[in-house]
């Protein structure tokens, strides 16, 4: 179990523009050759947009893009013709595949902060697809067969305890409180990669929330 630390992301976007990123994996300027993924994941970015601010239109191509609120409200609009409002508890999927513009946004007049993670699909090309699905349950896998991956969102109350997936690559988002995994204790922003471990669970020492991908090897 490799764990990293909400601190050692690669931080960036562009404070003069409303836009906070910290990125967990290798991203844009800050190029890292031992941190380019994690199985198929790779991105799990932190971004902190204020009131106005966003990401005008930019192209994907060959990546299954999953968006999580955590607070505030995200507006998308994509040249396939998707406008959505997404919102806490929400998951958003766009598959790029062959090609995508999309434009993220906060039009509302809060802070947005959400998590963004990009997975490799098995196979490049096809048609661009959109999904979402408004205030997902606890514990509902989202599966994202493209990228062989399933995506399972915790909430959990503080003494709690979830089982970990037991799979090639299983990655742990802590998105907030704290919580312990194989003897570390992990708070907001902090993430475990696991590898071919055995089973094991996480101990909500708060109340706590997580992303936990379960990914099955390429």
């Amino acid at each position: 179990m490799d764990v990293r630390r909400a601190g050692e992301r690669y931080s960036g976007g562009d404070l003069a523009a409303g836009i906070i990123s910290f990125h967990a994996f290798s991203f844009g300027p800050h190029y890292d050759p031992d941190n380019l993924r994690f199985g198929p994941l790779l991105a799990c970015n932190e971004e902190r947009l204020a009131p106005g601010a966003g990401f005008d239109e930019h192209p994907h191509s060959h990546t299954e893009i999953v968006t999580w609120v955590v607070e505030g409200e995200l507006t998308h609009r994509d040249s396939a013709g998707h406008e959505t409002l997404v919102r806490p508890g929400d998951v958003q999927r766009l598959s790029s595949a062959g090609g995508v513009r999309h434009v993220e946004r906060n039009d509302g007049s809060v802070p947005l902060t959400f998590v963004q993670m990009w997975l490799a699909p098995g196979r490049p090309g096809g048609d661009p697809s959109y999904e979402i699905v408004h205030g997902i349950a606890d514990a509902t896998p989202y599966a994202v067969p493209e990228a062989g991956a399933v995506l399972h969102v915790r909430r959990l109350a503080e003494g709690e305890r979830t089982a970990v997936p037991v799979a090639a690559f299983v990655y742990v988002h802590v998105v907030r409180g704290e919580v312990r995994l194989g003897g570390e204790e992990l708070a907001a922003g902090d993430a475990a990669r696991i590898a071919d471990e055995a089973e094991t669970d996480v101990l909500a020492v708060t109340a706590a929330e997580l992303l936990i991908w379960e990914m099955a090897a390429g």
